[in-house]
């Protein structure tokens, strides 16, 4: 009975590992993509910054769990936040057609390092709150462990969030180098990270309307199969789209 239960924590553990994995890829696209105005020793320390504050408060909404999953006000924040940050540049973007002039890239070099860090800083707490999220749904469907409790949830439980946490944690590190690389050579992702950005606070938004306390969409919906491969879906799409949209250099070579 006991190899079984353990079976099944191995088998969450996978696939908490593999959707931290994603989670953590937005989470570093979206530092690559804030901190891409600032200079090039600026912007590296910049996003050094984003990925210890990506480990603050990570580890932080580990010893809020009860508090995080129970208040639906610091969902609906975080939600906001990422559908503002999101939607922002994208209706931006959707506006002016036109690549940045020198002067305006010169204007956005001067936005500051410190208000760059600020803002990761918040993106980074906003994607700590559905990363949380996402592993206790995960975690709270396992059966209890002879480990005791722990940080307000069975011990079993909370090892796998926090295995599963760290792994991510891990993945942000190596995925944010790469991806400052990538945006140079497909300009295009810069909207996709942040079309991602806002899909995800759609799903915190889901999150937030089905909490028992609001009760505007069925509490069971958000950890359904149906919503799970709609978000799943919808991304993936998103990321496809971004991937094999033109870059400059074959725009440049339809246009002569």
């Amino acid at each position: 009975m006991e190899s079984t239960i353990w079976l099944e924590y191995g088998w969450a553990l996978l696939i908490l590992i593999g959707l931290e994995g994603l989670l953590s890829a937005d989470n570093a696209l979206v530092l690559a993509v804030i901190a891409k105005h600032l200079p090039e020793d600026e912007k590296k320390k910049a996003i050094n910054y984003g990925i210890i504050m990506a480990f603050v408060f990570r580890f932080g909404a580990l010893f809020a769990i009860s508090f995080i999953a129970n208040v639906w006000q610091i969902q609906a924040i975080g939600a906001a936040y990422l559908l503002y940050l999101g939607l922002k540049h994208i209706i931006k973007a959707r506006i002016k057609h036109e690549p940045p002039s020198k002067e305006e890239e010169e204007k956005a070099a001067g936005k500051g390092f410190w208000p760059t860090v600020g803002k990761i800083a918040l993106a980074d707490l906003a994607f700590a709150i559905d990363s949380i999220l996402a592993a206790v749904a995960i975690a709270l469907g396992l059966p209890d462990s002879p480990l005791g409790d722990f940080g307000g949830m069975d011990g079993g439980q909370f090892t796998v969030v926090l295995i599963g946490g760290i792994a991510g944690l891990i993945l942000i590190k190596f995925a944010a180098t790469w991806f400052v690389k990538l945006l140079t050579k497909r300009p295009a992702l810069e909207t996709t990270a942040y079309a991602i950005v806002a899909w995800v606070g759609v799903k915190l938004a889901i999150i937030t309307l089905a909490h028992k306390d609001i009760g505007i969409i069925d509490h069971h919906f958000p950890h359904s199969l149906l919503w799970t491969l709609i978000f799943y879906g919808v991304l993936v799409a998103i990321a496809l789209i971004g991937w094999f949209s033109p870059t400059k250099e074959s725009v440049q070579e339809e246009s002569t």
